[in-house]
């Protein structure tokens, strides 16, 4: 999607500290971190969220997920704990309507129930 920020972020028309980039999807810094460490695992596929992802989409997420254990070994948080959460649709607070996952740790998380 041509104004979409995450999408304009993986063409590099946005510049961005990419921690991690391959065909499939890129890693940033969230700029509103809400732990310590907090990354974004972006596809480059403009997604808008979970909903009726498909074949393609389920393999695409798995791959998200390794190179999210990938980045928490990478930021020394895996040992200790860390939290994934995807955001999906206005009543979840996601802001931004391109699939991603969060990725937070280096400080206990309060716990979600």
């Amino acid at each position: 999607m041509q104004d979409c920020i995450f999408c304009r972020i993986g063409r590099g028309e946005v510049p961005s500290l990419m921690l991690h980039r391959d065909e499939r999807c890129f890693v940033i810094r969230d700029i509103h971190p809400l732990a310590p460490t907090h990354l974004l695992i972006i596809p480059h596929l403009h997604l808008t969220g979970l909903n009726g992802l498909g074949a393609h989409g389920e393999q695409l997420f798995g791959h998200l997920m390794a190179v999210a254990g990938e980045m928490a070994g990478r930021e020394r948080v895996a040992a200790t704990g860390y939290r994934l959460v995807v955001n999906q649709g206005p009543d979840s607070g996601q802001a931004v309507t391109h699939a991603h996952i969060h990725l937070m740790g280096g400080k206990r998380l309060p716990e979600l129930g």
